[in-house]
């Protein structure tokens, strides 16, 4: 089920979905994933856990920098690669 990213007042341009265990933040792109967008990424998250209490992961095509992809998985935000 899509979730509108207004509703939970974020940028309408984000594409959220919610699952029966998880909310799932997919990002279609094809530039890097660099640690200014793994702080924004973290903020966002913050906002969806204060309206649903599921864990949320980031599904993306494009690469994530290593140094971001471990500040994410810190904060519990797994990725996995867009199918």
């Amino acid at each position: 089920m899509i979730v509108d990213p207004k509703k939970l007042g974020l940028n309408s341009r984000l594409k959220i979905d919610k699952k029966e265990d998880s909310i799932s933040i997919i990002i279609d792109r094809k530039s890097r994933i660099i640690m200014k967008d793994g702080i924004k990424i973290h903020n966002n998250v913050k906002i969806i856990k204060k309206h649903f209490d599921l864990p949320v992961q980031l599904i993306t095509n494009a690469p994530v920098c290593s140094k971001t992809s471990k500040y994410l998985n810190s904060v519990g935000v797994y990725h996995k690669p867009l199918k």
